[in-house]
């Protein structure tokens, strides 16, 4: 591996299984370092496309979204670190298929847990075809000033706290990508920061060797000196030692092996990682921090005591003048985000809307207060949920119950009538179920099935009015208006409507009071006179009895009742329930296999 700098201000990242707060992460740290263009290039999400929106600074930025890993490293050729977050099902092929691309340099893999024979075989690939791997089980690495992975030193405050937006002298390496965090902190405190860190993981097989880094570092003329935290449990560490004894590393070295404790056991330990587990004196932490001390390594008598190895080591560089003080910068602020600030209380913003029927911010959705389980367990029915959903209020059961009977008779009329009709020529035209619904019911208006609130609106005036059903009728006919709720193309005196009376018998037994059916049955008389088909239709009856409903519960004032059928209520009892006809019918032709409907050339009056 050896060579030397992994990273630079212009490398590019290909991210793997999209995460937002990672991805937004980088280019947080992208900013705060002066970089002039994002650290990631594209975003691999297996079977999507498009773009996701993120920022770069307070500049918001849409990222190119691939449905594949070889359709990204095509489209951007440049970038070549992988940057992998899928989970360790399937993060074995995926890293596999990024280092077979020719323009991948780097795989970090971040899931833990991969199969070791998996990691054996990433491993072998790598090494045979010049490539790196860091994990699995990493939080990536950095350069200061340069690039990151992922989440790797956590928050920009701690990013900032460590100096990690300009470089400095030192080279970190570590399995632990948690306790990376804490030693960039201790690196900060004591000497000018670091120039890269990176956590190799925790696994029982790393990608890529404490040591592999260490001779990294000892080629990179920027890094000056080396920190190294290892753990108990494997041998990885002493490929180090190895490397110090034949001379390869002429550079400092302060290294600690974590895991002294475990000699307080009487049993074996296994720490967190897979691999921090003592298999013999050979891989306990005493064995092999005695090692690197004897290997030429400068080992403290303890971790509370590295900082000051550390501090020691620098400061004696410093003195040699084999490192130039650091210049500091001040980094520019990382726009806060409008969430984050609205909750720390920073600023206020308005909302964009206003919903008072439902909510759905806690452990279960409300409708008007109502929570879902208490719907459920008082056995509420579809009346009910409306009259929370429309009418903000639980209403009594008699007028829920009216509500569900109009839905009933409004269902459906035969294939006839033109909402069907539409909706059935649409299916068999083989459009989908939104689409032959939708054509169904924009067919709803004044002359089909719309007429329910006309018909309150007008019953209402005139009965409030005190008109007299002639008065009512002549002054409508003056003004060129029909009657809405009189009249029907097949329906007569002597033909009733069943639906009509099937309403009208409810409201009879269950109303405390019908004064607007009996006048729109007033009405119906006298219209009567006139022609035999000008009978009250379902929606002259429907109309009128949701005007007592809403009078005679006393749940509704004057204002609410003439609001809500201004709005438009009334007309949706009637789409509610034709969407259940026109889907039946929608269903019916598709199962039927109808086929493309055309209308027969001799029902059609050709004339000039």
């Amino acid at each position: 591996m050896a060579t030397g700098q992994l990273f630079s201000k212009t490398t590019q990242a290909l991210f793997y299984n999209y995460k937002q707060l990672p991805i937004q992460r980088m280019l947080d740290f992208d900013f705060l370092c002066g970089r002039e263009t994002p650290s990631v290039a594209g975003i691999i999400n297996p079977g999507s496309d498009g773009f996701q929106k993120l920022f770069f600074g307070q500049e918001e930025i849409a990222i190119p979204v691939y449905p594949t890993i070889e359709a990204a490293s095509n489209a951007h050729p440049t970038a070549d670190v992988f940057i992998n977050f899928a989970s360790f099902r399937s993060a074995a092929a995926s890293s596999m298929s990024a280092l077979k691309q020719p323009t991948i340099r780097v795989v970090a893999i971040i899931a833990e847990g991969v199969p070791e024979s998996d990691a054996k075989q990433l491993i072998s690939y790598a090494r045979a075809n010049n490539k790196v791997i860091i994990g699995p089980a990493t939080v990536g690495g950095i350069q200061a000033g340069a690039f990151k992975i992922g989440d790797t030193a956590g928050t920009i405050d701690n990013i900032i706290q460590c100096k990690l937006y300009r470089p400095g002298s030192v080279g970190f390496v570590s399995k632990s990508g948690g306790m990376s965090n804490e030693m960039y902190n201790t690196i900060a405190r004591v000497t000018d920061g670091i120039y890269e860190g990176i956590a190799i993981g925790g696994d029982v097989f790393p990608g890529s060797t404490l040591s592999d880094h260490i001779l990294r570092f000892n080629n990179i003329p920027q890094v000056k000196m080396m920190v190294v935290l290892g753990e108990l449990g494997g041998k990885d560490e002493y490929s180090l030692v190895e490397a110090l004894k034949q001379g390869k590393v002429q550079k400092p070295v302060v290294a600690w092996v974590s895991g002294t404790c475990a000699r307080l056991f009487k049993s074996e330990v296994q720490f967190g990682h897979a691999g921090a587990k003592s298999g013999g004196e050979l891989e306990s932490a005493q064995a092999k921090n005695q090692a690197l001390k004897e290997a030429g390594a400068i080992v403290p008598t303890s971790y509370e005591a590295l900082e000051s190895a550390i501090k020691e080591t620098f400061d004696k560089l410093l003195e040699e003048g084999k490192i130039s003080p650091v210049a500091e910068t001040t980094p520019p602020l990382i726009p806060e985000d409008l969430k984050t600030a609205i909750k720390s209380g920073k600023v206020r913003a308005p909302t964009h809307i206003i919903s008072t029927i439902s909510d759905d911010r806690g452990e279960e959705p409300c409708y008007a207060g109502v929570p879902m389980s208490t719907i459920i367990e008082k056995g509420y029915g579809v009346g009910d949920v409306i009259s929370l959903l429309w009418f903000k209020r639980s209403l009594p059961r008699y007028c829920t119950q009216f509500i569900e009977i109009c839905i009933m008779l409004c269902a459906d009329h035969g294939p006839c009538v033109s909402g069907a009709h539409n909706s059935i020529v649409t299916a068999r035209a083989g459009k989908d179920l939104v689409s032959s619904l939708v054509s169904g019911l924009l067919t709803i208006g004044p002359r089909f099935g719309g007429a329910i609130d006309d018909a309150a609106r007008y019953f209402k005036d005139a009965c409030d009015r005190g008109l007299t059903p002639y008065e009512f009728v002549e002054g409508m006919k003056k003004k060129g208006i029909r009657v809405p709720g009189i009249g029907h193309r097949i329906k007569s005196r002597d033909n009733r409507d069943k639906r009509v009376q099937l309403l009208q018998k409810y409201a009879h037994t269950h109303f405390p009071s019908v004064k607007y059916m009996e006048y729109a049955v007033q009405v119906e008389t006298y219209t009567l006179s006139k022609a035999n088909n000008l009978v009250l239709n379902v929606d002259g009856a429907i109309g009128s009895l949701f005007l007592d409903l809403l009078s005679g519960s006393g749940m509704f004032t004057k204002q609410e009742i003439d609001e809500i059928v201004e709005i438009g209520y009334l007309n949706g009892l009637f789409v509610l329930a034709r969407s259940i006809g026109l889907i039946g019918h929608t269903f019916d032709q598709k199962r039927l296999k109808q086929p493309l409907y055309r209308h027969p050339w001799e029902d059609v009056l050709y004339t000039k």
